[in-house]
């Protein structure tokens, strides 16, 4: 059975004691979902109410959040210790007040944070800076020790990402039999999504549990088609698919919070000359770039050797964001292989590989795949083609 099993997240806490005992800590404050979901296993949906997780030096978790919350956690995880909450935001007594008074009661006089925000929601959540509650309090900043714990994944992550990338392309294979001319992306992209994620919960059972209300497994277009497909992040398109179109796909699936990315760029009826070559030298990207990944070797290298394919085949200019990034919890992790990232890759790194070539009016050329580094050099976890034959819906 596919699921994260209670001794990784022992585990996990272990090295959170471990931490504090070493930097003379009585606790840390985490207010992020990625810490939430590291080290116990709660998601959270965040909005104007803020939400927090007290580790103690002796292991204990402490939750405090909205009462609504207080059954809910209890559901997720059981490393909680015991819940802390308030009715709701703002209150008769801001959050961030209660949050001080509990604090109190833990008896803390040294905690380390993720942030000295404390909590911060783009949902018009207003703040109490817990310094000035706490003043006979220390805070110290450990954001980059706390993330830096999620960098290096463990072979439970990775089993975790390799189901990921699995259902993501059975995700990408429905939307790619499904895309027809006269079709919106966001109708054939509605269409895969669920087809494969009925399909997923199906095979993992019963007690697979989503983290998040959408979709588990998804493969879309985003707006990527014709003319769009040479915008990175596009939004939207207006217009149905068309024959003749470049589109740019992208799959991946939500398992336990994990995730993956698959990326191509799929034609609508058979490339002509100009197509083929971009597709060409993005693959030539992708090829040098994976070449170039090995333990001990820097992230900016690998974006160097990609950028070399694309100066010596004269479209450097063709060129709007770097060679990938890291994942697992989040999209988007750090490290990033950028040549301004001279983060040493290590074995236990999952990153994308994903150079791309863009061209206002014809399309874009990007092929994603998620690779994990080895202590021998590295594992493409991707199998999904590259080549124009198979990217060809005639």
């Amino acid at each position: 059975m596919v699921r994260i099993p209670d001794a990784e997240y022992s585990s996990r806490l272990e090295r959170l004691v471990s931490f504090m005992n070493k930097k003379g800590l009585d606790a840390i404050y985490l207010n992020s979902n990625a810490s939430f979901s590291y080290f116990v296993g709660y998601h959270y949906i965040a909005t104007e109410r803020p939400v927090a997780m007290l580790v103690r030096k002796n292991g204990d978790v402490y939750f405090f959040g909205p009462i609504m919350e207080k059954e809910h956690i209890r559901t997720q995880t059981k490393f909680v210790k015991d819940v802390f909450c308030y009715f709701d935001y703002p209150g008769e007594v801001h959050p961030m007040k209660r949050f001080a008074e509990w604090m109190k009661q833990l008896n803390l006089s040294k905690i380390g944070t993720e942030s000295m925000v404390f909590y911060s929601s783009p949902w018009g959540y207003r703040g109490i800076d817990l310094r000035e509650l706490l003043p006979n309090t220390t805070f110290e900043l450990v954001k980059e020790d706390i993330y830096n714990m999620r960098i290096i994944k463990s072979e439970i992550e990775i089993q975790m990402i390799k189901e990921s990338v699995k259902w993501g392309e059975v995700a990408h294979r429905h939307l790619q039999r499904l895309i027809k001319p006269g079709k919106y992306d966001w109708e054939v992209s509605a269409q895969a999504s669920l087809i494969a994620s009925k399909e997923m919960k199906r095979a993992l059972g019963p007690d697979f549990k989503q983290t998040s209300s959408t979709l588990p497994a998804h493969a879309g277009m985003r707006g990527q088609v014709g003319e769009h497909s040479a915008y990175p992040h596009s939004l939207s398109i207006e217009r149905p698919i068309t024959k003749g179109d470049i589109v740019g796909t992208g799959a991946s699936a939500d398992v336990y919070g994990y995730h993956s990315e698959l990326e191509r760029n799929l034609f609508l009826g058979i490339p002509g000359e100009k197509a083929e070559k971009y597709h060409s030298i993005a693959l030539e990207m992708q090829d040098a770039a994976i070449e170039a990944i090995k333990p001990g070797k820097k992230c900016s290298d690998v974006d160097k050797a990609s950028r070399r394919i694309a100066k010596e085949r004269g479209v450097e200019n063709l060129l709007l964001h770097h060679t990938g990034h890291g994942m697992g919890l989040e999209g988007h992790e750090a490290p990033f292989l950028d040549i301004g990232d001279d983060t040493v890759l290590q074995p236990g790194m999952v990153m994308s590989v994903e150079p791309g070539l863009y061209l206002p009016s014809l399309g874009g050329f990007r092929h994603s795949d998620t690779i994990v580094v080895k202590e021998d050099g590295i594992e493409v976890l991707n199998r999904y083609p590259r080549d124009i034959d198979d990217l060809t819906i005639t």
